[in-house]
């Protein structure tokens, strides 16, 4: 999670619709498969990193992020979990980068620093912003340089060496109406000089409710096949 962002809006990212919606996608993407240690590239609060270790996914966990003050070691559901300012001497089995490559000006760069300490059959889950066209005072407030369509995706894990198994959309529901939002932001702060904000609210707890309640719908029914339109864009790729 972008630790800009939860300064920005004080969202708690255990509880909130996005986050867990999200984390639940992840573990979705998953599915069975199993790592000993998960290096989560731009981790922030490390809210998907603590998600897996509670889950059994992985059996310890490496947050990344060049804002944390310093480094720091705890134990989170009986297991490791490791924040560092930058990567030195791990690799891991899986790498992890949740709305990370939109931060930097040269994603190819960055996901090749990582792929390439890699195993053979090491695994590589990126998700980021989908569609240019819904670019909004959202994506200048967290400096973003760009979405991405899924195609942009899995071109860039492909040229880093890596193979797709996965790709898909994700909050393709909310899809028509983030879609109208994001318009009339880029309105709201062009003609009328509206502050630039965060998409990311605090939700009243019953509309925080409905909103994983439909996450959950979605993600039973469209998301496993769901290559036409969302929010966001879940890769989960394999070193070869």
């Amino acid at each position: 999670m972008d630790l800009k962002e939860l300064d920005s809006t004080g969202v708690e990212p255990a509880s909130h619709w996005y986050y867990v919606s999200k984390g639940r996608a992840l573990i979705d993407l998953i599915g069975d498969r199993r790592f000993d240690e998960l290096v989560d590239v731009g981790a922030g609060s490390g809210v998907f990193s603590r998600l897996l270790l509670e889950q059994g996914i992985c059996d310890r966990a490496l947050c990344i992020d060049s804002n944390y003050q310093g480094d720091s070691d705890a134990v989170h559901h009986g297991k490791p979990l490791l924040l560092r300012r930058e990567l030195n001497g791990h690799s891991g089995s899986a790498v992890l980068m949740m709305d990370v490559l939109e931060h930097v000006a040269d994603d190819a760069e960055l996901l090749q620093q990582y792929t390439d300490r890699l195993p053979a059959g090491g695994i590589v889950v990126v998700t980021v912003p989908a569609f240019q066209f819904l670019w909004s005072g959202h994506d200048v407030l967290l400096e973003h340089y760009r979405r991405y369509r899924i195609s942009d995706v899995e071109t860039l894990l492909r040229r880093a060496g890596l193979e797709i198994v996965e790709g898909r959309y994700f909050f393709g529901l909310l899809f028509p109406v983030a879609a109208a939002m994001r318009l009339l932001d880029r309105i709201l702060v062009l003609f009328m000089n509206r502050p630039k904000t965060s998409a990311l609210k605090r939700a009243p707890g019953w509309l925080n409710s409905l909103l994983i309640k439909l996450h959950d719908f979605e993600r039973v029914s469209v998301f496993k096949v769901n290559r036409l339109a969302g929010v966001s864009v879940l890769v989960l790729a394999r070193k070869t």
